[in-house]
This record gives C-alpha cells, sequence and structure tokens, in this order.
C-alpha cells in the first residue's frame, strides 16, 4: 500500500488541447454502476471526487459525448466500473464490458479505464492479468484514492492496483456528486456481521461499521438544505444500526430524527434483516409521518430448513408475523423481498414451503434470483440442484410473484396517492404524454399530463422532477400504477372509446368514472432541479464546481441542539 492521502491539493486532471483549441481541455469522466444501492451511492463518491480533482463528467461536455460509442464508455476520456459480484456471471459480465473498451481506447489517446467495487476487491490483480489494457483497479476499501491512482498510473504508464482489507476513509466523509437534485442517499453503515453462507458481500466489504447518529443527521440537514425533500438511509443490515457503539435501539430513533428534519418529507430505508426487525422499528415508522409505508424485507426461502442451512436466524413464522404487525401498524404499507431458488439441498417440499410464504404475505413486489454459487463462501461447496430443476421453480415461483404483483395493484385503484414526479422513471412517458415518480409506498406510478400539457412546459404547469402530484389510480398494470386522473371528467364518443380500445395496454388512456384530479405542488426539491438543469446548460467555468461534502457541517441557523442528536448521542463532526 501506498499510503495515498487525499488531502493534498485536487490533482491536475487537464489534457492536452487538441490542435486550433484555446486554452487546456478538461479530461471526462463517465461511472457505470452495476449491483446495489451501496453501488450507486459510492459512483456518487466517485464522481465528487474525480470532480474535486477537475475532471467534468462527460454529459457536461458535448464534445466528448458526441464520441460516444456502443462499448458504453460515454465519450469519456475515463471510464470506471463499478462492479458487483454477487451474481455467478459477473466476471463473464465485466471482462465482456471491458473487452468491448478495449478497442476504443486503442482509438482514443490518452484514455483510461478503472474497474472498482466487489469483484475489483475480490479479483484485484487478477483483472489486470486478463485485461491487462485496465489502468487502474480499487477495492470498497479506498474509493478515497481514486484520483490519486488515476494520475499515478498516468505517469507510470502502468497499470495502478490498490486493495485495502478494511476500511481506512467513511465514504460519507468524501466528496459527492449526487445524481439527483431531489432524494438522496445516506449510509448510516458499511458492512455486515452476518454469516449467510450464500453472500459474499461482508468477505467484500468487512464487519459493519456504524455512523453516529449526529453525523448521519448532520447529512441530512445537509441536504436538506440543497434542495433533497426525500432521503434514504443506507445499510447491508440497517436495523442493526447503533450496536456498534452499544444502542441497540438507534435505528428507530435515526428513523423518527431523520423524519423531523425541516425541509424532509419522505424517509425510506434498505435494507432490514428479518432477525434483527424489532417491534420499535415498526413504532417509528408509523408514528414518524415523513417515514414512508413501505419496507423491503429479505425473505430469501420460506422452508426453514433451507433457511438454517443459509444461517439465517429466523423462520418463517416469525417473517410473517413482521409483517402482519407492520400491515396492522400500516394497512397502506407495500412490502417487497428477495428470493432465492434452489439453494443447494432445496427439495420439492422446500420450494412448495417457499410458494406457501409467497402466497400469505402478497409481496407487492419480489426479486427473484436462481442460486449463484460463490467462490469463497460455505454453499459454493454444496451439492448444487439440478440446473433444469432450478429454472423449472423459477419459472413457477415467478408466474406466482407476477400474479400477486398484478392483483395487489390492481388493489389500488380509485386510491389518491401524492406521487414525486422523478427523471427516468418512465420510459415511455414521451410517446404517452405521462410522467413517472413514486408514490409514498414506493410504487411506480405513471401519470397522464392535462390534455394540451408538454412534459417540460414548466411555466404551464407541468410538475418538474422533485415536484409532487396529487392523482387517481384508474389501473392497476402488472408491474406499476397508472394514473390517468388529470384526463377523466368527460363522457367519451364510441369513436374515442374505440380508438382508445384499440391501443396496447401501455399506450392506452386508462379512464374511470372520477372527475378529473391533477394537482401539482411545487417543491424545494423542483427548485433545485431547475437550478441544476440551469448550471448544466451554463458555459463551465475554468475550475470545476464545488462539490458537496458527504458529511458537511451543520448548516448556520440550524436547531440548536446543545451538542446533541435528535437521538441523544454527541456529535462528531
Amino acid at each position: 500500500m501506498t499510503g495515498l492521502e487525499t488531502t493534498a491539493p485536487a490533482l491536475d486532471a487537464r489534457s492536452i488541447a487538441p490542435e486550433g483549441a484555446v486554452g487546456p481541455v478538461p479530461r471526462t469522466y463517465h461511472v457505470r454502476t452495476l449491483g446495489c444501492q451501496m453501488n450507486v451511492h459510492d459512483s456518487e463518491h466517485m464522481a465528487g471526487l474525480l470532480e474535486r480533482a477537475g475532471y467534468l463528467r462527460v454529459e457536461d461536455v458535448p464534445a466528448a459525448a458526441a464520441r460516444a460509442t456502443p462499448a458504453g464508455d460515454g465519450g469519456a476520456d475515463v471510464v470506471i466500473i463499478n462492479t458487483c459480484s454477487v451474481r455467478e456471471n459477473a466476471a463473464t459480465r465485466l471482462f465482456g464490458n471491458l473487452g468491448q473498451l478495449a478497442a476504443v481506447k486503442r482509438e482514443r489517446p490518452g484514455m483510461q479505464i478503472a474497474v472498482a467495487g466487489c469483484l475489483a476487491q475480490q479479483m484485484g490483480e487478477g483483472i489486470v492479468e486478463r485485461a491487462p489494457w485496465v489502468d487502474v483497479v480499487f477495492g470498497t476499501h479506498n474509493l478515497d484514492v481514486l484520483p490519486a491512482l488515476l494520475e499515478r498510473a498516468r505517469h507510470n504508464e502502468a497499470a495502478a492496483v490498490e486493495l485495502e482489507e478494511s476500511l481506512k476513509v467513511f465514504p460519507s466523509t468524501l466528496p459527492t456528486r449526487r445524481e439527483s437534485a431531489y432524494a438522496a442517499w445516506v449510509s448510516i453503515a458499511v458492512g455486515c456481521n452476518n454469516t449467510c453462507t450464500f453472500c459474499i458481500v461482508p468477505s467484500l466489504r468487512g464487519k459493519q461499521r456504524d455512523r453516529r447518529p449526529g453525523e448521519v443527521l448532520a447529512e441530512v440537514e445537509a441536504v436538506a438544505a440543497q434542495g433533497a425533500i426525500e432521503v434514504t438511509l443506507l445499510g447491508q443490515n440497517v436495523n442493526s444500526y447503533g450496536v456498534g457503539f452499544g444502542d441497540r435501539g438507534a435505528f428507530a430513533g435515526l428513523l423518527r430524527a431523520a423524519g423531523a428534519v425541516e425541509g424532509i418529507e419522505r424517509v425510506r430505508f434498505t435494507s432490514p434483516h428479518p432477525a434483527a426487525f424489532t417491534d420499535d422499528v415498526i413504532e417509528a415508522m408509523a408514528s414518524t409521518p415523513a417515514v414512508m409505508p413501505s419496507l423491503h424485507m429479505p425473505l430469501q426461502s420460506g422452508s426453514d430448513r433451507i433457511l438454517r442451512a443459509m444461517r439465517r436466524s429466523y423462520r418463517s413464522e416469525r417473517f410473517l408475523g413482521i409483517l402482519d404487525r407492520v400491515r396492522a401498524a400500516m394497512p397502506e404499507a407495500a412490502i417487497t423481498t428477495d428470493i432465492i431458488v434452489g439453494f443447494p439441498g432445496e427439495t420439492e417440499e422446500d420450494f412448495a414451503a417457499t410458494l406457501e410464504v409467497v402466497e400469505k404475505a402478497r409481496f407487492a413486489s419480489a426479486f427473484t434470483f436462481e442460486y449463484s454459487p460463490r467462490p469463497g463462501t460455505p454453499a459454493a461447496d454444496l451439492e448444487p440442484v439440478p440446473v433444469e430443476v432450478v429454472k423449472d421453480r423459477y419459472r413457477r415461483l415467478d408466474e406466482l410473484v407476477r400474479r400477486i404483483t398484478h392483483e395487489e395493484n390492481a388493489a389500488q385503484e380509485g386510491r389518491i396517492v401524492e406521487v414525486l414526479v422523478a427523471e427516468g422513471e418512465g420510459r415511455r412517458d414521451s410517446a404517452t404524454a405521462r410522467v413517472s415518480g413514486r408514490a409514498a409506498d414506493n410504487r411506480l406510478v405513471h401519470l397522464a399530463l392535462p390534455a394540451g400539457l408538454a412534459a417540460d412546459d414548466y411555466d404551464g404547469g407541468a410538475p418538474r422532477p422533485g415536484d409532487m402530484v396529487t392523482v387517481r389510480v384508474t389501473h392497476g398494470a402488472p408491474h406499476n400504477l397508472i394514473a390517468d386522473s388529470a384526463l377523466c371528467g368527460r363522457a367519451l364518443s364510441p369513436e374515442e372509446l374505440a380508438a382508445n380500445n384499440s391501443r396496447a395496454a401501455g399506450d392506452r388512456v386508462w379512464y374511470d368514472e372520477g372527475p378529473a384530479l391533477f394537482e401539482v405542488r411545487r417543491t424545494r426539491a423542483g427548485d433545485a432541479w431547475e437550478r441544476r438543469r440551469a448550471e448544466a446548460c451554463a458555459t463551465p467555468e475554468s475550475d470545476a464546481a464545488p462539490v458537496s461534502i458527504g458529511m458537511p457541517t451543520i448548516r448556520i441557523g440550524a436547531p440548536d441542539r446543545g451538542g446533541m442528536s435528535a437521538l441523544g448521542q454527541p456529535r462528531s463532526i
């Protein structure tokens, strides 16, 4: 290890100006993120570090973005692939991507390729051995050295590989370029103390380390001051939060405190573990208006025998009991889950138990996976279930999950919901004259604009990303909700009705018999999104714009808590 420091002056990220250009040309970057929300947030830190070092996002440099290729390089000078190693095909996918980028690099002088994340932590030098055109490899424990590694690789004209065995710098203290102006990830812990036999995450991200409550709340207050109205608290096992500093009730307290931060309207969290999920968390969710009625509760298997083999320290009865108590406290709650099919030793009886639990649980949606052996995990050495059996079980589970999801979505028809409008949630919005976002329960909602209102006519009343819209759900689709209430309230002619019914389901307007409803509430978050858009369209200054820090000091004017957080913990900023 080199002991590279991140407190040094920003690196010079300027490249040689092309012929005819005036002045140096900023080097550009593009981050491709694979995997979980932790990886998404890590990528935001990478972007923040690079911008502090003088790099620019390739999307903000049209001349660079114009040279993008199908290889996924974005046209950038520096391409970072932030990898995941949870699935068996992760390495195959990575080296396929790297092979495509090699051809781009040969045609783009000065281009650098970096590999980060869990697979980088796992494979290390092996990545460079298989793909010698890679310039930088760094792991989950040393995000802070990315700019220095890029500079070292360029100076030495050799690959720079750096992997710390444990966390040296807590990621939330690093600069952050948040992808969203209206919603923010806030990490409360990194690592995991569980020993699930199928999971490689603890060996790659280490033991759980908790941030102090004061630090978490300082970040929540800071993102609120910048315009965000939604925060998601992140951790591998959020409801074990506080064990590291001796407060087993800390997570419930943190939920209440985050929900009380001025300007924050929505608080979410992911992911909890059924074994550590306690009733005080349910009470905090139900009694704190800003904490949303949505819960992702990983089941993994409905068979107690398989749960035991997985070292999941709960059983199906406890799992279903948690769901019952959550719904008793919050009848409107939407609960999602993860399920693994074909864990070694799974019998047809075990699988039937999973189907039974899924039927009883009535999940709003489920992420289903075929078991994938990961080298270095205890389950990897067990006798696998035959592939054809796994695939058949996966198909049957998927059919059940799809049916229940559709039924649960159909049950939402007629509900009045407030939707936080988002960017990129609706791929067909432009074709269907809709905008998209998330309801309080985190269901995806596509909502029709009033007739004649263009999606980008913000002065005319169109909601901006970050604004709230109150609508009525007019159709529960298989994977989402459709709220076309803006177009309701009038009788259709037979010709109009026939023309509408002839369209594909996704293109059809879903009328109901209620009145028109489309109420836009402008928010600070929408203002923040509009400011960011205006800044992106402005001519870049010679120096990079300031980048927010993940763990900032409390803003001037914040309520004085006498040096204590809302949880009664000292602030250690």
